[in-house]
């Protein structure tokens, strides 16, 4: 009977999750690690802790089915996360600087001054933001002198956590990255495909310190005796975002998926030729259906499943997120109450760092169920301004969007997306696309489907949601949604 490890490292935890061949969950694991803040706007994670952890909840999955060892293991990460470790001991020399970590803002300022952007952008399809690997790397080795010289003699090594996690896995024997964990750290020429000596000397990275690059769905080694899934072969990895869209079976030019967490992330796949952005979004590299490299458009909404609990955690006005549902199904409509969730800032297309939240359009009668739907509404109408500049951008419509996430489990949100997008929504079987992505990946990467057909086919049937929203509906509540987004920006501006 097939089996499948998927590892799914997140920003607070590793979940793992064993994978039948019909693609159906057969056990599950999961553990939180610490969050460490030594300074405002820093974020780190102990990396040993997070081997530790993802170790732990693999082993608990395994033997959850009989202890065998699992045909292929697969993994996916939170991406941009980096870290260095000794390669003789094969510890962390320090902590992970995290995807969040906003250490390294005013590298990115200067290199912006030097009017590096567009130079960087045109190899990376990225901006230069804290968000990304390289100044993270570039603080470290800067950092710590004695960290430069041990890395300019080959004695350090480089990675993202997909990589972590790989040369901990074979026990030092294999270290090695995927393209769409590369693509996402300013040093990967995602023209090339390969490492770029000219971004590596801009950041300062020594190329010895690096991994290799191997397709996504591809040999990555063997586990190690001491790891959990013993003599399995680690055949796929993905970043999380790029795993989802796989899971979701999004292999197509057009083919689009938005996963909803904290915040929204939305994906299109372009096919074999990348496709540089007019409209504030990321050109990134994804996969095809055999886990080659391909490339897609990203857009980011920073605020999504975060609004709902705003309501529940600040305000008190519900006290469960899945109370949502209910209160919007008890209105007709929203009465003109449109809530726009610009706490952190709007992202993709508006990229308005100073802009703040704003609820607008209240009366007397406005209540809780109002400000729950606005809260939903404001994910719907977002997930349509980043996927209306993803079309613009690719010249191309998107015939369908695929979700999940927390918030693709809210029937009247995902029926209220389809009517706003006016066209279908198609909710997976398990929404658990990320591991599931990882797991489809592995298992073509270790022979158990022929490509990701195969795979999707064994997962079982979409629900498909269809977009019913009357045109004049779904325009006038667009009127409102762009009024109420002016308000915001004309706020911040004043």
């Amino acid at each position: 009977m097939t089996r499948i490890l998927a590892l799914d490292q997140g920003t607070t935890g590793s979940t793992a999750l064993v994978i039948d061949g019909r693609g159906q969950i057969v056990s599950r694991a999961y553990a939180e690690f610490t969050q460490h803040y030594p300074r405002p706007g820093w974020v780190e994670h102990d990396a040993a802790e997070i081997r530790d952890v993802t170790f732990r909840v693999a082993a608990q999955a395994l033997q959850a089915v009989g202890g065998e060892v699992p045909d292929a293991v697969g993994i996916t990460n939170q991406r941009e996360t980096v870290l260095l470790w000794d390669r003789a001991s094969g510890e962390p020399v320090g902590r992970a600087i995290v995807w969040q970590d906003r250490r390294t803002a005013d590298l990115c300022r200067e290199l912006k001054r030097e009017g590096r952007e567009e130079w960087v952008r045109a190899r990376t399809g990225l901006v230069l933001d804290p968000y990304f690997s390289a100044t993270k790397l570039a603080w470290m080795l800067e950092s710590d002198p004695e960290l430069r010289r041990r890395a300019e003699a080959g004695e350090l090594a480089a990675g993202t956590i997909d990589s972590w996690l790989v040369w901990t896995l074979t026990g030092g024997a294999v270290h090695a990255t995927d393209p769409t964990n590369a693509a996402r750290t300013l040093l990967y020429d995602i023209h090339a495909g390969a490492w770029s000596d000219e971004l590596l000397d801009l950041f300062g990275v020594p190329r010895a310190t690096l991994p290799e690059v191997r397709p996504s769905a591809g040999d990555f080694g063997v586990v190690s005796p001491e790891a959990p899934g013993a003599g399995a072969p680690i055949a796929g990895i993905a970043g999380d975002q790029q795993a989802a869209l796989f899971g979701q079976g999004c292999w197509e030019p057009g083919r689009a998926k938005s996963t909803y967490g904290t915040g929204a992330f939305l994906l299109m796949h372009t096919g074999a030729e990348p496709v540089e952005s007019d409209n504030g979004l990321l050109t990134t590299v994804a996969c095809d259906a055999r886990g080659g490299p391909a490339y897609a458009l990203e857009g980011s909404i920073f605020i999504a499943g975060a609004a709902i609990q705003w309501l529940r955690d600040e305000l008190g006005v519900i006290d469960a997120a899945a109370e949502t549902e209910a209160l919007a199904r008890s209105l007709e409509d929203n009465a003109g109450v449109y809530l726009v969730p610009a706490f952190a800032g709007l992202g993709a297309p508006h990229w308005h760092a100073d802009a703040r939240g704003m609820v607008v359009g209240l009366t007397r009668g406005s209540g809780r169920a109002h400000l729950a739907r606005a809260a939903l509404e404001a994910m719907a109408y977002g997930t349509r301004e980043v996927l209306e500049a993803m079309e613009a951008d690719a010249g191309r419509r998107a015939p369908s969007l695929a979700v999940d996430g927390g918030a693709s489990s809210n029937g009247w949100f995902v029926e209220f997306l389809a009517g706003t997008l006016d066209i279908p929504v198609l909710r997976p079987p398990q929404i658990e696309t990320t591991a599931l992505g990882a797991a489809g990946l592995a298992g073509i990467g270790a022979g158990v489907w022929p490509d990701g057909d195969a795979f999707l086919e064994a997962r079982g049937e979409f629900e498909r949601f269809e977009a019913t929203q009357e045109p004049a509906t779904r325009a006038a509540n667009w009127r409102g949604w762009r009024r109420a987004v002016a308000a915001a920006v004309a706020w911040a501006n004043a």
